[in-house]
This record gives structure tokens, C-alpha cells and sequence, in this order.
């Protein structure tokens, strides 16, 4: 799958009453908390306006599964998987527009926890964490503009 350096599209929206996996939606309403519907079992680590939506690579993914992991879209919580940008330029401060609606900023990266244990070799979660794996990691953002997203959708990156 060939990346834009601009942008991508949305491969996948997932959502859960708390816990992971989150299972995939064809479509969701974004508000400043997040995707409706979208709960967490620990709000002190997860959600709140600046980890409002949980973004993750596709194509780090399937890089995941290749070195053997049993990681799939939505197994490590993200709310939205994206095919086809250059995650390096996922930073801190870049904002991104999803679908025609829908702009977010970028706030973090994610530390992972024990829960996304199962989605890797001997549990290592610590596969994709930002300080040890730099360009692994999941992302944190804040929504700018509300609205809504569906599958397919066009990611814009809006540096």
C-alpha cells in the first residue's frame, strides 16, 4: 500500500462500552469527547477532550503482524485506523482533517498498558510504546470541529 505524504483515508472507526478490543463501525458521529458511543473502563489514563480520539496505522500494523503478532485494527484500542499516511508526520501539533467535517490535533502519543497485552508475542506490549519503539506508537487528539466520519473517508494532514 503506497503512503501520501499528505494524507490517507480511513480504513477503519472502532468503538467499545470500555476494555479493547473495539469493534468496527461503518460510520460515528465525533464530538469533543470523542466517538459517540466510545466508553473507557479507566478514564483517569484514557478519553477527556485532550485524548479525545485514539488514531493508529494501518500499515504499522500490518508491519506488527508480519513480525508475528496477533495485533489486528481496533485490538489496541484505537478509535481510528488509518491507511495511507506517512505516520512519521503524526507529531505533537499537526491537525488533521478527517472526512469533510471532522478536524483534530494531534496532543500525544499513547503509552500502552497490559490490556493490549493479547495483541502482541509473549504479551509485549511494550512493542509499540513511543519511548522504546520511537515511530510505533499509537496517537492521542484533541477534535478541533465536530461532525461526522465513515469508512473510506479522506484523511488530510494540515500542517
Amino acid at each position: 500500500m503506497n503512503q501520501n505524504i499528505d494524507g490517507g483515508r480511513i480504513f477503519q472507526i472502532n468503538a467499545s462500552d470500555g476494555g479493547v478490543p473495539k469493534l468496527p463501525l461503518r460510520r460515528s458521529e465525533v464530538d469533543v469527547f470523542g466517538l459517540r458511543g466510545d466508553a473507557h473502563n479507566d478514564t483517569v489514563h484514557h478519553g477527556g477532550v485532550e485524548k479525545a480520539i485514539s488514531l493508529y496505522s494501518l500499515e504499522l500494523i500490518l508491519a506488527l503482524q508480519a513480525e508475528g503478532h496477533p495485533i489486528y485494527p481496533g485490538s489496541t484500542g484505537e478509535n481510528v485506523t488509518i491507511a495511507g499516511l506517512d505516520w512519521s508526520r503524526v507529531v505533537a501539533g499537526a491537525r488533521l482533517g478527517l472526512g469533510e467535517a471532522v478536524e483534530i490535533e494531534i496532543t500525544r502519543y499513547a503509552t500502552p498498558c497490559s490490556t493490549i497485552r493479547e495483541s502482541f508475542v509473549d504479551g509485549q506490549f511494550e512493542r509499540i510504546s513511543w519511548r522504546t519503539h520511537p515511530g510505533w506508537a499509537r496517537a492521542y487528539a484533541r477534535v478541533l470541529r465536530p461532525g461526522a466520519i465513515a469508512i473510506g473517508d479522506v484523511v488530510r494532514l494540515e500542517m
